[in-house]
């Protein structure tokens, strides 16, 4: 049964008043609760010594489709650091693994293709990602809502020309020189490779809402590669396409990119209500330059956090007064959390925060 407004189902979190209340949801809409809201990307896994115990003997990808595994994991850094919200256990290239391309995960580099995506013959042979292969998906989020109760959990995907870049080049890319060639010498191409990304991340998006996710955040992690006008003509729209998977479904959205200082103003039309903001640009300058329109999440740099604990806390104390600028504020690391981190300053930021 659904609600009449809403896609969700009446026991989905937001409807049924878990989390429509929580902290995160409120700012994600634009209110300001007593403190602001904090979580960190990469919060589950990386830095704590509980998530290499579970993960010990089991590759990424494998720990990301295994269901108890992969919502054990996104449970832990709630109860060690006391954050405002889970962040779903995944990865950006699980739906593309899902939809029958060949992946892996190798250590110290990330993301590898067994066979890169160049050419339209390479496009055409990719299909879509059927409904039943996203049960993992699905079974792990209903584990992980059912025990987190009021905290809501943030569902993620990647951003089409992120995706791409990871197709194209056939792993990790400074400067997506391959990806950017194509976009110019084979736009048809292109195109139609930056919406096959966008419907599989907007089907892996909606699979996590469906079975409970509050909040979902795209990520672009390569988009600060682009010139403003090849973003604007030849990726914006596909970030779109990848929101617009989720209409009729009443979840806050958050935008993030790296890099994307200068293109702020091009991603509202796009579908998100709150843009997160990377380490490089203050959040005060951020609000300034989107309008004081839409919250802000963000933006501690993680390189503040292997240093002696005064300079991170007149850091936090820093980042969160220029967030008070914005409608609302989340506070979030402006990128993710480096695996060396001790994860006892994490806890300290969310004590500290919550305390300010």
């Amino acid at each position: 049964m659904t609600s009449p407004l809403s896609a969700l189902s009446a026991s989905h979190p937001l409807l049924d008043g878990r989390t429509s209340d929580s902290p995160l949801v409120r700012a994600a809409r634009g209110d300001r609760p007593a403190t602001p809201p904090v979580w960190f990307m990469r919060q589950a896994g990386r830095s704590l010594p509980e998530y290499r115990a579970s993960r010990a003997g089991t590759e990424m990808l494998d720990a990301c489709l295994t269901p108890d595994l992969a919502a054990e994991i996104t449970l832990q850094p709630v109860r060690r650091h006391g954050v405002d919200a889970a962040v779903f256990f995944s990865d950006i290239v699980i739906p593309v693994l899902l939809a029958g391309v060949g992946v892996r995960i190798v250590a110290g580099r990330g993301p590898v293709l067994d066979e890169p995506i160049r050419t339209a013959s390479d496009v055409l042979r990719l299909r879509p990602v059927e409904p039943e292969a996203l049960a993992p998906i699905t079974d792990a989020v209903s584990i992980v809502v059912r025990e987190l109760g009021d905290t809501p959990l943030v569902g993620f995907g990647g951003a089409p020309y992120t995706l791409a870049s990871y197709l194209i080049e056939g792993g990790p890319s400074k400067d997506q020189l391959r990806a950017r060639a194509m976009m110019r010498t084979d736009p048809r191409t292109w195109a139609t490779l930056l919406n096959w990304c966008a419907d599989v991340t907007g089907a892996f998006l909606r699979a996590q809402v469906e079975a409970g996710a509050s909040v979902v955040q795209l990520f672009d992690s390569w988009a600060g590669s682009l010139s403003r006008t090849d973003y604007q003509r030849r990726v914006a729209p596909h970030s779109r396409r990848a929101f617009d998977a989720l209409r009729g479904f009443e979840v806050p959205k958050i935008h993030f990119g790296l890099g994307m200082g200068e293109m702020l103003d091009l991603l509202p039309p796009l579908g998100a209500d709150v843009i997160g903001i990377d380490w490089r640009l203050p959040l005060d300058e951020a609000n300034d330059r989107l309008g004081g329109r839409l919250p802000l999440q963000g933006n501690i740099d993680p390189a503040f956090l292997t240093g002696p604990w005064n300079l991170v806390e007149a850091h936090v104390r820093d980042v969160v007064a220029r967030g008070a600028a914005a409608p609302a504020h989340i506070v979030n690391l402006g990128h993710g959390v480096p695996p060396e981190t001790d994860p006892e300053v994490l806890t300290r930021i969310v004590e500290l925060v919550h305390d300010l």
